[in-house]
């Protein structure tokens, strides 16, 4: 898929998409009947409201979700990111491409980048960091933070709306 919306998206999700979308993010493997049984509709309408939520761009893809330990991956870092007169899309491709790199978002404030970046053990993770992303062309400098537990907040679509 693409990422991008083939249609524009819905003027909002009632509770029912919203409750496909949590189940969903909770366990993309489940199949359109167990959707319909969760969500208290037909096989057919869940089939009809997942392609729907497909469509207009609010699920973009199904995946499983990875621990990074299992893999090997027993150290994880934020590394804040200052980038000199350069393109961001191009730095953040070039970035995201390195080994290790899991994610790079472009944020607001006096940083430009900030990367989510695992490896094997805390050597490895410190040469990632000083040689391929702080050397690299470009980085003024940057600022890791160690990431000692991470905690799952709510799923899309499951916390409570505040907005109706």
């Amino acid at each position: 898929m693409s990422g991008q919306p083939s249609t524009p998206p819905p003027a909002g999700l009632d509770p029912i998409d919203r409750r496909i979308v949590a189940e969903l993010s909770r366990d993309a493997r489940l199949s359109m009947r167990q959707i319909a049984t969760l969500v208290h509709i037909s096989r057919t309408a869940a089939h009809t409201r997942v392609q729907n939520l497909v469509r207009h761009g609010v699920i973009t893809g199904f995946g499983a979700q990875i621990d990074p330990r299992a893999l090997g991956l027993h150290v994880s870092a934020l590394v804040v990111v200052k980038i000199g007169d350069v393109s961001w899309s191009d730095i953040a491709a070039r970035l995201s491409e390195l080994p290790f790199v899991e994610k790079a978002q472009a944020v607001s404030g006096d940083i430009d980048i900030i990367l989510t970046v695992s490896a094997p053990d805390h050597e490895q993770l410190s040469q990632a960091i000083l040689r391929d992303i702080h050397s690299m062309p470009g980085v003024i400098s940057t600022r890791s933070h160690l990431i000692l537990e991470e905690i799952a907040g709510h799923a899309p679509a499951e916390a409570p709306d505040i907005w109706r």
